[in-house]
This record gives structure tokens, C-alpha cells and sequence, in this order.
């Protein structure tokens, strides 16, 4: 039991930690300009060749990008509370409860994230359309921890503490 808890409590703290980069990172979509050059997207920046500049996107899909900037980092903050919560209750609940609090608090999370990353999916890649244009790491990291608080949310609820 010791060592499942040990690994549920690393794999959320690199979640929190690929949460973090996914968001701060620039590289939600990546690719290639003509005679090799670099460009990539993010939430806050849009860099060509390694010098970034504010994104430049049309008016209605600005709101959208606001919404998945908040929802990133409202799932940000509530896996930091759901981990906080789990040191917490650890220590605290007596033997034989579960992790109710931390558990609903992650499954916050795993749906804040499924909120950003479903209106990125559906808003933004029209503007990446050349040949060599992909979703980046930041992109896929945030799929990844999609995943990961999904799971991590589910066993707490299932978890007891013993």
C-alpha cells in the first residue's frame, strides 16, 4: 500500500510539473516556414526563428484563446490544491476513510484541462495549415495530463487509507 501511495504521489507531482510547462511552454503547434525556419505557437507567445511576439489571431478567437489560457491555469491550481490535499489528508484522516476531497478536487482538474485542450483542438489549428505544421510537446503534454489526472482522480476515490 506504501509503495502505491508513493507512486501515486510522484506521478501527480510530474503532472503538476508537465502542467506547468504545458502551459508556459510555446509550443501548442509547431513547424516549419520556408528555408528552414522555426515557428511556433502558444498560449501567451508566437516565436519565429527563436524571437517571439504577442499571437495574432482574429477577434472571435480570442476569447476562445483567453478561456484556454484560464482553464489551463485553473487546472494548474486545482492539481497544486489536490496535492496539498493529499499531504493533508494523509496525515490527518483517520485509517480506513479515502481520499474523497482530493480525489474530486483532481477530477476538477482532469476536466479543466479537457475544457482548454478541446477548445484549442477545435479553434486553433486552422491557423497552422502548411505541410510541415504539427501540434507541439506543450500540446501533447497537456493531452498527457489529461490522462494522468483522469487516473490519478479515480484512484484517490478508490484509494483508503490504512
Amino acid at each position: 500500500m506504501l509503495v502505491l501511495l508513493a507512486g501515486i504521489f510522484v506521478v501527480h507531482i510530474a503532472t503538476v510539473i508537465m502542467l506547468f510547462v504545458s502551459t508556459i511552454a510555446n509550443v501548442w503547434m509547431a513547424g516549419k516556414i520556408s528555408s528552414g525556419l522555426t515557428n511556433s505557437s502558444g498560449l501567451w507567445l508566437q516565436c519565429f526563428n527563436g524571437k517571439c511576439s504577442d499571437l495574432h489571431f482574429a477577434d472571435d478567437d480570442l476569447s476562445a484563446l483567453k478561456a484556454v489560457q484560464a482553464f489551463m491555469i485553473l487546472a494548474i491550481i486545482f492539481s497544486f490544491v489536490s496535492l496539498v490535499m493529499f499531504v493533508v489528508q494523509l496525515f490527518t484522516m483517520e485509517k480506513g476513510k479515502r481520499f474523497y476531497i482530493t480525489g474530486a478536487t483532481m477530477l476538477i482538474c482532469w476536466l479543466f484541462i479537457l475544457i482548454a485542450a478541446s477548445i484549442y483542438t477545435a479553434r486553433f489549428p486552422q491557423y497552422f495549415e502548411a505541410q510541415e505544421d504539427h501540434h507541439g510537446y506543450s500540446f501533447i503534454l497537456a493531452w498527457i495530463c489529461f490522462c494522468f489526472s483522469f487516473i490519478i482522480g479515480v484512484l484517490y476515490l478508490v484509494l483508503r487509507k490504512k
